[in-house]
């Protein structure tokens, strides 16, 4: 007899003759999830198991955030045939509960001695007959004692969601413009449970954004990789790019043409990543570079696609997402973003191209963005 947890998958049941390729990404997600934690990690008879965990609590915690994971379940795997051993076994698993319950067995091995129905009924009574504080509820129970019979036999109580989604990497890379507010590491979130590999590009503009700043955003990234199985972090050198602007294009217009710099730079970064989009935060009529007429201005200058999976969002539910996957506390810290810098007091909200196309005319585009290109720190979260 040992513990183990047993990882149950979701989506990943729906495919097709490609259901293994998506079975071993699962799998070496959650290894790479449990690396330092001496757990072994196998696909055995249709089940993911994971056991010689030195920390069963962190183990269940990294699992539970691996995206493809939609349950994990602390098991006791034990020998099959002797069935009043698992009966004494499902008996203490239930010593401490109250309330109502019922035994759910599933039989993958047909040969079995016992049906399902068979071992419902004489485990449930065992149970019943040893714990007083315990009445049937075959509807809608308070605790369910789950039995699997396969090659050995699988018994838990608990049953512990995970995020679901579909493993990282199965459906290909993108780059998540990435700053340190309570957005975009939402929407990086939900585009890699959709199993996308996320890169992340972040404008930093010293001194007037400081290194607090700067480790603020890894810091997020750092949560993300909980779920994303690391992300490289490409930190842009942007003073220079936010001081010509400042100094010579309209007022009105400085933010949109920051944005659209900041576009070209993800691009490059994500054509060298082998990205095929681009991810942002943004959600309509947020804030002034987000009606929809600005968005449409920053798409201009790249080829990609650029997924903003909060688009249709309100801030709160934005930050209901975001205190849901641990990000919201560092993105509230008091730390600003480039972003935030020579903020315009009256920003154009129905910018004209003309306008925009005049204020770049005055910048050398391509020698800002090689310059800032070139001075890229990568960090690997």
């Amino acid at each position: 007899m040992r513990n183990l947890l047993l990882v149950r998958y979701g989506e990943i049941f729906l495919k097709g003759q490609n259901r293994p390729l998506f079975m071993r990404a699962l799998l070496k997600r959650i290894k790479y999830a449990v690396k330092d934690l001496s757990a072994t990690v196998l696909l055995h008879d249709g089940r993911i198991l994971v056991s010689d965990f030195d920390d069963l609590d962190e183990c269940i915690r990294r699992v539970t955030k691996v995206f493809g994971v939609h349950s994990v379940c602390p098991a006791v795997e034990m020998p099959k045939d002797d069935f009043d051993a698992l009966c004494n076994q499902a008996v203490a698993m239930m010593a401490d509960l109250s309330g109502t319950f019922r035994v759910t067995a599933r039989r993958s091995d047909k040969n079995y001695f016992m049906d399902s129905p068979a071992i419902n009924i004489e485990m449930g009574h065992r149970i019943l007959t040893a714990n007083k504080n315990l009445s049937v509820d075959v509807k809608k129970p308070q605790h369910t004692m789950n039995v699997e019979i396969r090659d050995m036999a699988y018994l838990y109580v608990k049953v512990i969601p995970a995020v679901g989604g579909m493993p990282v990497g199965t459906n290909g890379r993108a780059t998540l413009l990435l700053s340190g507010g309570i957005d975009s590491p939402v929407a990086g979130w939900m585009i890699a449970k959709r199993g996308v590999h996320i890169n992340a590009v972040h404008f930093h503009s010293y001194p007037y954004t400081s290194d607090r700043a700067k480790e603020k955003v890894l810091d997020l990234a750092r949560i993300l990789s909980e779920s994303c199985c690391g992300i490289r972090v490409h930190i842009v050198p942007f003073t220079k790019i936010q001081m010509e602007i400042h100094e010579k294009c309209p007022e009105e217009y400085t933010t949109l043409i920051m944005r659209r710099f900041m576009m070209r730079i993800a691009e490059k970064v994500a054509r060298q990543e082998n990205s095929e989009a681009l991810i942002t935060g943004e959600s309509v009529g947020q804030v002034a570079s987000q009606t929809m007429t600005a968005l449409g201005t920053t798409d201009m200058v790249v080829d990609m696609p650029v997924f903003r999976p909060l688009i249709g969002f309100d801030k709160e539910e934005i930050i209901a997402v975001s205190e849901k996957i641990g990000t919201f506390e560092t993105s509230s810290l008091p730390y600003e973003d480039c972003c935030t810098v020579f903020t315009p007091r009256h920003p154009a909200t129905h910018p004209k191209m003309e306008k925009i196309l005049e204020g770049e005319s005055k910048l050398d585009i391509d020698g800002l963005i090689d310059e800032a290109i070139a001075g890229i720190e990568i960090v690997c979260c």
